[in-house]
C-alpha cells in the first residue's frame, strides 16, 4: 500500500491580459466551441513558449543546447527542497552569501526552488514585471557546482530584470540545468523539507523552452 501523499500545485493559472515578460505579446486563450452552441468546448491558445509558469531549456540561450523535448524524463522529476530568502532580498540582486545562508546542508537536493514572494504581487504592474529580484552569476555558478539538475524561482526570470546579459541564465543553462521561471504557491513549502517536484513542460519539437504543469509532492 503506497503511503499517502499531499500535491502542492506550483502553477501560475494561465489567462488574458495576464502579466508577462515584458516585451512578450499577450497571451490569447479563446473559447471556440461552447457546449451549449456546439455540444463541445474548446479553445484556441495564442501566446510564446515562455508564458506564465515555463521551463527554460538549454536551447534557450545555448545554440547546440538541448531543446524542451529532448530532456530526458527523468531529469524532470527530482528530490527538491525550497529556499526561503524572502527576508533576505535588499535590492533586485540575490547574491551567494545569501543562497549559502539557505542552503541545506544535511541534504543532496537535485531541485532548488528560490522563494522570493513575488507571485503574491503577480499583476501588470511596473513594480512586478521591471524591480523582480533574481540571482547573481556566482550564485549561479555555485548553484550549478551542487550538481542540481533544476532551479526554479516564483518570478519572472532567474535573472532580474536589469541583468541584460542574461548571465545566471547562460551559467546555468551552460552548465545542463533547466529553469522553471514563474512559480506560485511556493509559500505552502516548507524551508528544510524535501519534496519530490514533477516538473511537466509541453513536449514542443526544438522548442526552447515551453509551459510546465509543476507539481511538489509531500509524504
Amino acid at each position: 500500500m503506497t503511503a499517502p501523499f499531499r500535491v502542492h500545485d506550483l502553477t501560475a493559472t494561465l489567462s488574458t491580459h495576464m502579466p508577462v515578460w515584458p516585451t512578450s505579446p499577450l497571451p490569447v486563450f479563446e473559447p471556440v466551441g461552447v457546449v451549449a452552441r456546439d455540444g463541445y468546448a474548446i479553445e484556441r491558445v495564442s501566446c510564446l513558449t515562455h508564458t506564465g509558469t515555463h521551463m527554460d531549456a538549454p536551447y534557450h540561450f545555448l545554440e547546440d543546447g538541448l531543446t524542451v523535448d529532448r530532456i530526458p524524463p527523468e531529469r524532470l522529476v527530482g528530490r527538491a527542497v525550497v529556499l526561503d530568502l524572502r527576508r533576505d532580498l535588499a535590492g533586485p540582486l540575490i547574491g551567494l552569501d545569501t543562497v549559502k545562508r539557505h542552503w541545506p546542508e544535511a541534504v543532496a537536493p537535485e531541485i532548488v526552488l528560490l522563494e522570493t514572494g513575488w507571485s503574491h504581487g503577480r499583476a501588470p504592474s511596473r513594480r512586478y514585471l521591471y524591480e523582480f529580484p533574481g540571482i547573481s552569476p556566482e550564485a549561479a555558478e555555485w548553484i550549478a557546482g551542487k550538481g542540481v539538475r533544476g532551479v526554479g524561482i516564483d518570478t519572472l526570470g532567474i535573472d532580474p530584470f536589469s541583468n541584460a546579459k542574461f548571465e545566471a541564465h547562460k551559467v546555468l543553462l551552460g552548465r545542463g540545468v533547466w529553469i522553471l521561471e514563474a512559480l506560485d504557491h511556493l509559500d505552502a513549502l516548507e524551508e528544510g523539507k524535501v519534496y519530490t517536484l514533477i516538473a511537466a513542460p509541453l513536449k514542443i519539437a526544438g522548442a526552447s523552452g515551453a509551459m510546465a504543469r509543476v507539481l511538489a509532492l509531500e509524504t
